[in-house]
């Protein structure tokens, strides 16, 4: 899946998300933000320019993201996303409005749109996490010339093939390979169990 995959995933199978930003005091606030669009330059979600939201998106323009799809933990499916925003006003309100006629319900008239301006999340990276795949699938993504800072545990040529770490994996997703273990990062949970059992610490986490 491309990046674009993965944010049209957010609004069409997700939707509402739980969105964090840093108050001026430097702590984390969260709300409930509905994702309403995603095309090549980004995501894009609209707030009142009255809220307490929209004056932190002013005043940091960066913010965290995480939804879930699934009935239970072992069928849900997460996505999460953080990045830079910028407010571009009321240019896609109409397409917003058009795509999700929910909002006209919330504010019915042309007055009371006015209040609203549109963001766009145009620059930044994220994770899927996939539980419902046996072993679990994990991926990681930017977008808008973001840096790619993927992480996880690595088996460096330390390793002596002991084997260890193989039989700590819950998820059976490290394979010998000419004698040295490499790590599936597609299917690695970041339990760190591999680095803590490693009797050379041939194992680490970038």
């Amino acid at each position: 899946m491309t990046a674009k995959d993965y944010l049209e995933f957010i609004v069409e199978q997700i939707h509402s998300t739980v969105v964090a930003t840093v108050d001026e005091d430097g702590l984390p606030v969260t709300c409930v933000i509905d994702m309403m669009y995603a095309d090549d330059k980004g995501l894009y979600f609209l707030t009142a320019k009255g809220k307490n939201f929209y004056k932190r998106l002013k005043d940091k323009k960066y913010l965290a993201l995480s939804g879930m799809k699934g009935e239970d933990t072992m069928s849900c499916t997460a996505v999460s996303v953080r990045g830079k925003v910028e407010e571009l006003g009321s240019v896609m309100l109409s397409l917003l409005f058009e795509r999700n006629p929910y909002m006209h319900e919330i504010y019915p008239t042309e007055e009371s749109i006015q209040a609203l301006t549109v963001f766009r999340i145009y620059e930044g990276s994220g994770e899927w996490f996939d539980l419902s795949k046996k072993p679990i699938e994990r991926d990681s993504f930017t977008f808008g010339g973001a840096e790619d800072k993927s992480s996880g545990y690595y088996v460096t040529d330390e390793c002596i093939g002991c084997g260890s770490c193989q039989a700590v994996c819950p998820q059976s997703c490290i394979d010998m390979v000419n004698g040295k273990a490499v790590i599936r990062q597609q299917n690695c949970l970041h339990c760190g169990n591999c680095a803590a059992v490693c009797p050379v610490n041939a194992v680490i986490m970038k």
